[in-house]
């Protein structure tokens, strides 16, 4: 009876990290972050400086995902959409999901400099006022 509590506390990361995927998915479902009287946050770094942030658009890409809109998905934000199973893979195994199958991938995916340059670049392409890098922007 004692082993149950360990695994419990063991599989808690997991389980808060997918009732937290649910609730947000429950909300996009719902939850319009297109309406003008949306109750999500807009990007507090556009609404000061103008300027986008390599997050901006996601909150809406993903509820077109949710919808199954993947063109205004990718409109809202490319890179939003396509790292999204690599994110959720990098979330599953923080939450202690670790398949050997994967385990050369983990030390790829946790290197710092990769996701800087590509952050760092996709910010200032996205801010670039002509094409081909304006459709970068959210709309």
């Amino acid at each position: 009876m004692s082993a149950l509590p360990a695994r419990w506390l063991q599989a808690l990361p997991t389980l808060l990290l997918a009732l937290g995927g649910l609730v947000a998915v429950a909300v996009l479902l719902h939850v319009d972050p297109n309406a003008a009287d949306s109750p999500l946050p807009g990007c507090p770094l556009t609404w000061m400086t103008g300027l986008l942030c390599p997050g901006c658009g996601s909150t809406r890409a993903l509820h077109a995902l949710v919808h199954g809109d993947l063109g205004h998905a990718m409109a809202m934000n490319p890179l939003a959409v396509l790292l999204s199973p690599v994110l959720v893979l990098m979330a599953l195994n923080a939450a202690g999901w670790q398949p050997p199958a994967l385990a050369g991938l983990w030390p790829r995916l946790a290197a710092p400099l990769p996701w800087l340059v590509l952050l760092v670049g996709y910010w200032i392409a996205r801010n670039l006022p002509w094409w081909p890098f304006t459709w970068l922007a959210p709309g």
